[in-house]
This record gives C-alpha cells, structure tokens and sequence, in this order.
C-alpha cells in the first residue's frame, strides 16, 4: 500500500532536501509547494511584502496538490508533500485527509537549530542551488520563524525525527 509522507519543519531545516532523498528511496513522487508557487505565481508577486495575498495561493496551489496526491497514492506510489506544514492546523488537515481517503501516513519532522537554519536559508539565496526557488530577505525569515508551530508530543509519537545539524 502507498503512503503519504507529510514532511514539516521550520525553514531552513532541510525539508526539501530530506524529501527529495525520501522520493528515491521510496521511489515516490516529491511534491513541493515552493517550487509549485514560484513557477505559477513568481512573475505577478506584489513588491511588498502582502501575506493575504500569498496566502490566497498556498491554498490553491495546495488544493491542487492535494488532488494529484490522492491520484499517484491510488495508482500504488507514494507521494511526499513537502508543503512546508508551518501550522499545526494545516498538519492535522492533511492527515485527516488522508485517513478519510484511506491512507496510509506518516510524519517526518525534520528540526535544527536556529543559528544553522538561518545561515542555510541566507547561503541559499546567495549559491541558488538545487533547493532555491525564491529568495528569503532575512525579515522574511523572522516573520516566518515566528509562524511556525512546533509539534506536539502526540504529533511526534509515530513520526520520523530528523536532526539535520551538522555533527562536530
């Protein structure tokens, strides 16, 4: 049976990364909201900073996403939404989701600490490498540090803990 793999963490803990190694290891299909929102709405983003604006279009490009997974899952492969999944609300949504449709799921939680977060996400905008979609201005950082909600215990019950902080 396929599975759902709902990856989340804050920014700059590597979710794109680990989920891109999850997709070939599974060999499942990698699904990212930031690449997804970059190329349908990268060219009309307003020049300030307007968060109903984003926000309005997670939520589709999300509906979408949602759509395609349940039809990969059905065809037996599975799917990893690396979506971001900053609220605990919109965790417990696609999880939900996914057991109303009878789905298999399971959490990744992929953490590190804040100084090596945000020096990836700054190194990121400066080397556009393989997970680069758009910039992140270092107050775009702090608004979303400040947006992010940690898991709960029973969130992390079941769900695969990765710590991507550099060994010393």
């Amino acid at each position: 049976m396929s599975k759902i793999h709902i990856v989340f963490g804050p920014q700059g803990a590597g979710k794109s990364t680990y989920s891109k190694k999850l997709a070939d290891e599974v060999k499942g299909i990698h699904l990212g909201i930031d690449n997804w929102m970059w190329k349908l709405y990268g060219d009309d983003l307003p020049k300030s900073m307007n968060l109903k604006w984003i926000m309005e279009r997670v939520e589709r490009c999300e509906k979408l996403i949602w759509e395609l997974s349940e039809d990969i899952s059905n065809r037996g492969c599975d799917v990893i939404l690396d979506l971001g999944f900053t609220k605990q609300e919109k965790r417990k949504l696609f999880k939900q989701l996914a057991e109303e449709n009878g789905k298999e799921i399971q959490l990744h939680y992929v953490s590190a600490k804040h100084p090596i977060r945000r020096k990836r996400v700054l190194d990121r905008n400066v080397n556009r490498g393989k997970t680069f979609s758009f910039e992140v201005t270092p107050g775009m950082f702090d608004f979303m540090e400040g947006e992010f909600h940690k898991p709960t215990e029973s969130e992390l019950m079941n769900a695969v803990i990765i710590d991507t902080n550099p060994k010393e």
